[in-house]
């Protein structure tokens, strides 16, 4: 093997590709990989230092977390302060200040009735909490019959196998897990899109499934206004405002994945805020750290609480080791005061502005099926899928990284993205449509 990779301020981009490649297995990705990855060494403010030398303006935000950017001086002192007071403790029989700070900053901020709040590793895994708290809670308000969920789709709520049962069966993964995955129940995507008219009719076929089988359904799980991995779709907050309502008439759980759409990304502070509603259960993550670390967390009302623990278990059964960790909350807590202290909600409708403005234009090409903004998320679908290797070469070629995926070519920036960085990930958008045939 090579020296240490580290042992020099003198980066070599190709040896570190060729180490990657024999040992490392990349997200969505064979083994061997069949694409480059790039080697990235530094990050700060908004910019990626690649080992080559080149700066590449991030408009991914590390997959939608790095909402302040990097090294941010009130992130970084978190950070460097917690790790000398406590940097790990079992969080079973034991609890500290950053946690508890953390838990009450959450319920502070989010919608109203959401009380308690369950630390989790990643979103994925706070969706399994909140998949186990709706079904732990039907049981102990005894209906234990009610165990299936229903949602909609073109959804996607993460890669572990509660959460895969409830991402969209078609563009999922659900086909490779045939036989393994619970069976849950799906209604059509959300329509209409988001600014567009809501009428009841609308929601006519969730509302039918919903009245058929309300005796076996524990709660309704679905993305607030943005549906994210599964096709960035914006519908209609009225959607949202409706589920709630049929939520309530046939006694199921409401249950809110706000793990992308949380901590300001669709221009309100989270996507149920759209509708002005408040689901039962909700799960965060990403942007909670500021993608300084993995934390996710899972909230519901005391009436959810009460009802899980009223269960022949007598708790929720879930604990991961690195619950409620120490260097996370602290970080955790630096970058829920950011979106305190900042006007987020003018660096998020500066994007948008940005992003509307420029990416309208790639509507005159033959190859762009549909341009779309809200917030700091702007998407240019493609008519065919867009070939990522081709793509990327152009992207970082004008000194932008993005990850395109399927047909789609989008950006969900840092919030503190200048106009000069917003315009280098447009034009370079701009550039991909361009080249595509």
């Amino acid at each position: 093997m090579d020296g240490p990779i580290y042992s020099s301020p003198v980066f070599d981009a190709d040896n570190l590709q060729r180490r990657d490649s024999a040992r490392v297995w990349h997200p969505y990705s064979p083994m061997p990989g069949t694409a480059p990855v790039i080697p990235v060494v530094a990050a700060e403010g908004t910019r990626l230092r690649l080992a080559d030398g080149r700066e590449a303006v991030d408009g991914m935000s590390s997959w939608w977390a790095a909402i302040h950017g990097y090294r941010h001086p009130a992130l970084d002192e978190a950070l460097h302060r917690q790790v000398d007071e406590l940097a790990h403790v079992m969080f079973g029989g034991i609890t500290h200040p950053a946690a508890i700070e953390v838990v009450e900053r959450l319920v502070e901020m989010s919608p109203a009735g959401l009380e308690h709040v369950f630390l989790a590793d990643s979103g994925s895994v706070s969706v399994e909490v909140a998949i186990k708290m709706s079904l732990q809670y039907m049981r102990g308000i005894g209906r234990p019959e009610r165990s299936k969920l229903l949602t909609v789709r073109a959804g996607y709520h993460g890669d572990t196998l509660a959460c895969m049962s409830v991402c969209d069966p078609v563009n999922g993964m659900h086909s490779m897990f045939a036989g393994i995955l619970p069976q849950q129940l799906f209604a059509p995507a959300p329509e209409p899109v988001f600014g567009a008219t809501f009428t009841n009719g609308d929601i006519a076929d969730l509302e039918s499934m919903l009245a058929d089988h309300s005796h076996e359904i524990a709660g309704i799980i679905l993305e607030p206004v943005v549906q994210g991995a599964g096709g960035m779709r914006f519908y209609a907050p009225e959607y949202l405002a409706a589920v709630r309502r049929l939520c309530d008439e046939h006694g199921v759980l409401l249950i809110a994945d706000e793990i992308a759409t949380g901590f300001g990304r669709s221009g309100e502070l989270f996507g149920c805020d759209h509708a002005g509603v408040s689901p039962d259960v909700m799960c965060v993550g990403k942007a909670l750290t500021g993608g300084y670390m993995s934390m996710a967390a899972t909230l519901c009302t005391t009436a959810v609480a009460e009802g899980v623990s009223a269960a022949e278990s007598g708790a929720l059964m879930h604990g991961p080791t690195f619950m409620g960790n120490p260097l996370a909350a602290a970080v955790a807590n630096a970058s829920l005061e950011q979106l305190s202290v900042r006007d987020w909600r003018a660096e998020v409708g500066g994007i948008e502005a940005t992003l509307v403005g420029g990416l309208e234009a790639a509507r005159s090409f033959a190859g762009v099926a549909d341009v779309r903004v809200l917030g700091a998320i702007g998407v240019i679908e493609m008519a065919q899928p867009v070939d990522m290797v081709e793509s990327q070469r152009i992207l970082l070629g004008r000194g932008v990284w993005l990850r395109p995926f399927g047909k789609l070519l989008y950006t969900m920036p840092p919030y503190v993205s200048s106009p000069e960085d917003l315009d280098a990930i447009v034009g370079a958008m701009l550039a991909v449509v361009e080249s595509t045939p």
